[in-house]
């Protein structure tokens, strides 16, 4: 037989449901962004500080120390003890049993949905949403369904009756990120009480992505007390541990570690030994110097976190007085995360809008489109950083509005 006889070989590809997964906007943009001078970035979801030293020599110490081997699938049992207390002071009750330690918050969301949901399940999610949580269910076969906010005079708000008839007997989990990501939205107490009796009547798995919760300006007073006066709504304050329910949280935001891959999932006892085996069939473990860092972050970072949220508060003020005096511009103060979600000209094909402004002045900021059809129409800028750089860029809008408009 002949090298023409030969069968051509098919082109190799990854499986359908990866090849149909969504590219990141977002980075679509950033990329746009290469090879351009003095671009203001403002698109990705994290502050310009570096994490506080007292967290950073806290790592160092470990590695010189030698924290260099593999630890526990689920954690070392000081974080986990850490963490317990941590959620304990914030939300009530809880034992290490029902906590583990994930390589970041994204693996969390991972792990948590490779825990309860398989091929041809369904899902629900309530968008305009960061797409790791959409795309993530699909990976595993996955059929996701959305509820998307609605915005208006008050800002963005859920239609809770439309989430309760999306929420039918058959759906095997929901997921809600508050405070959201891209919107600022935070789902009331009201509100988390009413889909938790509905998904426990119809036993619906509910993971709740929870990486903002301290991000949250409603009682940003320096004079409030009290654990609620620290925390946005949290499932956590109404469920039972052993519920059908798993809360996903991050160092990422509260203590400015997005660079460090730590997070942690509170979750049924139950679901721990299976946790387990997940972890180490995905990362094996977190490492061991990051999670001594973890630790002192959680008993020594209170007062940082603190003053980490007057500060957003003060910036994300800042910019919606700026942006407001923008002709064309809809925008209103959202009460979590780090992020102003708003209307501008040109916002319909936000990607395109996104890419011209990179292009032409300079200035970052991520499409609506990125967080789903939801989102188009909106851009999103992200306020973690002083008021001088958003004033720049502020002035870097109004540059681009003026030009497009220009005859």
């Amino acid at each position: 037989m002949s090298e023409s006889d030969l069968p051509v070989p098919s082109i190799p590809n990854a499986r359908d449901a990866v090849r149909a997964l969504r590219p990141s906007q977002i980075r679509e943009v950033a990329n746009a962004g290469f090879g351009v001078d003095d671009v203001l970035p403002f698109w990705f979801g994290e502050s310009d500080r570096v994490t506080p030293s007292f967290i950073r020599d806290s790592a160092s110490a470990a590695l010189a120390a030698g924290a260099t081997f593999y630890t526990h699938n689920l954690g070392i049992a000081p974080l986990r003890a850490a963490l317990a207390r941590y959620v304990s002071e914030l939300h009530g009750p809880t034992s290490p049993d029902h906590v583990a330690v994930t390589s970041a918050g994204v693996n969390a969301l991972m792990l948590a949905a490779q825990l309860v949901v398989g091929a041809g399940d369904r899902v629900v999610a309530v968008t305009p949403l960061w797409p790791n949580l959409v795309e993530i269910p699909k990976i595993l076969g996955a059929h996701v369904e959305t509820v998307a906010l609605g915005y208006g005079e008050r800002g963005w708000q859920l239609d809770i009756e439309r989430l309760l008839a999306a929420l039918t007997p058959d759906t095997r989990m929901l997921l809600i990120n508050s405070p959201n990501n891209p919107t600022g939205w935070v789902m009331s107490r009201d509100e988390q009480r009413t889909v938790l009796a509905h998904c426990r009547r119809h036993g619906i798995w509910l993971v709740a992505d929870e990486v903002y919760e301290r991000l949250y300006y409603a009682d940003a007073d320096p004079g409030a007390s009290g654990p609620h006066s620290r925390t946005a709504p949290s499932f956590l304050d109404l469920a039972g541990r052993d519920e059908r329910v798993i809360c996903v949280n991050s160092f990422s935001k509260a203590w400015l570690m997005t660079g460090w891959r730590l997070g942690w999932i509170v979750a049924p006892a139950t679901l721990m030994d299976d946790l387990g085996k997940l972890v180490e069939y995905n990362t094996s473990c977190a490492p061991a110097f990051v999670q001594q860092a973890g630790i002192t972050a959680v008993e020594q970072g209170e007062r940082f976190t603190q003053e980490l949220v007057l500060d957003l508060k003060a910036s994300r003020d800042h910019l919606v007085r700026a942006l407001s005096a923008v002709p064309g511009v809809d925008v209103k103060a959202p009460p979590g995360a780090m992020y102003l979600f708003f209307s501008m000209p040109g916002a319909s094909r936000s990607l395109e809008l996104c890419k011209a402004m990179v292009r032409e002045v300079g200035l970052g900021v991520a499409p609506g489109s990125a967080f789903g059809p939801q989102g188009e129409g909106f851009v999103r800028w992200c306020y973690a950083c002083d008021t001088a750089r958003l004033d720049a860029g502020v002035e870097r809008l109004k540059q681009f509005l003026a030009q497009r408009a220009a005859p």
